[in-house]
């Protein structure tokens, strides 16, 4: 088996290949103060709980936005499975050129998500990743990386919102019935969720426009599921593109 590890800014995205076959997804919250040791011990137990046996993983690959848990992480790899993980960066085997101005900074969570995108789904497209931050990139035709738009995300400007204000509380993300809210509640759901979806309809527009065509859209991560559904356009929804990506990395590499 291989272990794909994501490390995002506020979850750490666990996912088990047999092949290509996703056995499993599993999610823990990232905090750059633990240790090696502690984060051995969650992901033992969560491969536990998932009933895959220490010596069924073979191999393991990690993404990473958090610079200070790149070490931890990999040395908690070595401690439950005594094997070194790759880790996606500079130097790594993509299959897709990326053209930026400074290739080496694109975050790996892109890179896996348009390496994923571009060999499952196809080339040109336009990949939502929805996760601590919106982020929209574009592959060409050629299956190039050719750039991103970065947004804030939908759980922090749902937070902002009730942190910086006196009578705004703090809600879950849920739909409301009607855009226009009539009470509080309802009207900061309909601003974010609403509001993130028009935000989305609109970029693609601009997107579209600018590319000159109508590029495949393609949304991952974890709030995905809750906007995208109130979109205009027509979006495939794949949460694990990310992981999928990690698996197809894993595999040029290897």
């Amino acid at each position: 088996m291989l272990l794909a590890i994501d490390i995002g800014n506020t979850n750490i995205v666990l996912g088990g290949f047999d092949g290509d076959k996703l056995t499993f997804v599993a999610r823990i919250a990232t905090n750059a103060t633990k240790t090696e040791d502690e984060y051995a011990t969650k992901i033992r137990s969560i491969l536990v709980l998932h009933k895959v046996e220490t010596a069924s993983v073979k191999g393991a690959i990690i993404s990473s936005v958090v610079p200070p848990l790149n070490s931890v992480m990999k040395q908690a790899i070595r401690i439950v499975y005594g094997i070194d993980p790759i880790m996606v960066g500079p130097g790594i085997k993509t299959g897709i050129n990326i053209l930026c101005d400074n290739p080496s900074t694109v975050g790996a969570d892109l890179i896996c998500a348009c390496v994923a995108a571009n060999q499952i789904y196809g080339s040109p497209a336009l990949i939502v990743d929805m996760g601590t931050a919106t982020k929209m990139m574009v592959i060409d035709k050629n299956g190039a990386f050719i750039g991103v738009s970065i947004i804030p995300g939908v759980g922090i400007a749902l937070k902002a919102l009730a942190s910086n204000t006196a009578q705004l509380p703090q809600i879950s993300l849920e739909a409301p019935e009607s855009v226009i809210g009539k009470n509080t509640v309802d009207c900061m759901r309909s601003g974010v969720v609403y509001g993130n979806a028009c935000l989305i309809d609109g970029m693609i527009d601009r997107i579209n426009e600018e590319m000159g065509e109508q590029l495949r859209v393609i949304a991952t991560g974890g709030l995905a599921s809750t906007i995208v559904c109130h979109c205009k356009h027509k979006i495939m929804q794949d949460g694990d593109l990310v992981l999928k990506g990690l698996n197809i990395l894993y595999n040029k590499n290897c």
